[in-house]
């Protein structure tokens, strides 16, 4: 799935987060499930990284172009999940990207992503033709609101909530 891993690379570049993925699955039936529990793994691994989150700046927004495409993400890691995406035209969802990669997959694994890490994250794609370039750039735009919401701030004391925790 070499999209995919082409997405995981871009993820990992923009965001800073330091990435091996190893991968088995039955991408001779399809790359669902494969896509799929990489996503859950990524987040429940995000979780575990963050821990009680402490000192770090909690919010992140980051809009992204690629050529025609225009994406913007915003995220949350509060602990509560949640997921809006929108702007994606119809065709998208039917879009096959690298022979094996369907542009539906891309909700669904920023579902499993921030269901598992517990972000709320919005993302909307604002133009795009390319479905290579609509996948990537909210990819890309995702990585950079979360190293932004995630990337350590001085100023703050503790976890940064006003109820004391997240």
């Amino acid at each position: 799935m070499r999209f995919y891993d082409h997405m995981l690379e871009s993820f990992s570049k923009h965001s800073l987060i330091d990435l091996q993925v190893k991968a088995v699955g039955d991408v001779d039936v399809d790359g669902h499930h494969t896509v799929e529990d990489t996503a859950i793994v990524l987040g429940q691994a995000l979780r575990e990284a963050l821990g009680d989150k402490a000192g770090i700046s909690r919010f992140g927004d980051a809009m992204v172009p690629l050529d025609e495409a225009l994406a913007q993400a915003v995220v949350d890691v509060a602990g509560r999940p949640f997921v809006a995406h929108s702007g994606e035209p119809d065709a998208q969802a039917y879009a096959v990207i690298g022979g094996t990669y369907f542009g539906s997959m891309t909700q669904h694994v920023f579902q499993s992503l921030a269901h598992n890490a517990g972000l709320a994250l919005h993302v909307r794609l604002l133009a795009g033709r390319d479905p290579h370039h609509i996948v990537e750039c909210q990819f890309k735009a995702l990585a950079r609101a979360l190293r932004a919401a995630v990337a350590i701030d001085p100023r703050v004391q503790g976890v940064p909530s006003a109820k004391g925790s997240l």
